[in-house]
């Protein structure tokens, strides 16, 4: 649904700085910083810093733990990063609350969670061009228990279809918008479901 672009978009508008740390990657050598260095800080953030290639500012920077559900450890640390104050963090991750994603982890308490969610169909007739007046218009009808005329009506459910196929997740509707090639929206689902 974008978690990783949200999280990135809010980095580069809010901090200075900003460091993502995707565990989706399985970078072998930052896993072995939190299973070596969480108890000496001072190297632990010298050695990602290094290894990113990104200065990090005390108090002006966040560090992103994207797919972080894939790294147990890394979740489990947030509450001594936390305590430390350097810097902010988020978390990235997907059925964060399965038992197998918080097997033999304490949650942290200063975990704040939000849930995000694909594009509902509103989102989608935006994306496709629909400007606030239609849209309002729609909406009022609908509440309204009113029928919108016959044109307007077969546009709405020609749409409809379409988010039926094509979904939510901003990579499909994209891909969608950019060639209207409903194989390769089918094949990016795919993928998708594959990864999870």
């Amino acid at each position: 649904i974008g978690k990783s672009t949200i999280c990135e978009e809010f980095g580069k508008s809010e901090y200075k700085r900003f460091l993502l740390i995707d565990f989706a990657k399985k970078d072998k050598e930052v896993e072995m910083y939190f299973e070596r260095y969480l108890n000496d800080l001072d190297t632990f953030f010298m050695l990602l810093q290094t290894h990113f290639g990104t200065k990090l500012t005390e108090r002006n920077s966040l560090i992103i733990f994207d797919e972080v559900q894939l790294f147990p450890r890394a979740r489990a640390a947030i509450k001594y990063l936390v305590a430390d104050g350097r810097y902010d963090y988020m978390e990235t991750g997907s059925l964060m609350t399965i038992r197998k994603n918080v097997k033999d982890i304490v949650i942290p308490s200063e975990e704040y969670h939000i849930k995000m969610y694909p594009l509902d169909f509103e989102e989608f007739l935006y994306a496709n061009g629909l400007n606030e007046f239609a849209i309002s218009a729609m909406r009022k009808k609908f509440e309204c228990e009113e029928s919108l005329d016959e044109p307007t009506h077969n546009k709405m459910m020609d749409l409809f279809r379409k988010y039926l196929l094509v979904g939510g997740l901003p990579d499909a509707v994209n891909s969608y918008l950019n060639d209207h090639n409903i194989q390769l929206v089918r094949d990016i689902q795919s993928e998708i479901h594959d990864y999870y």
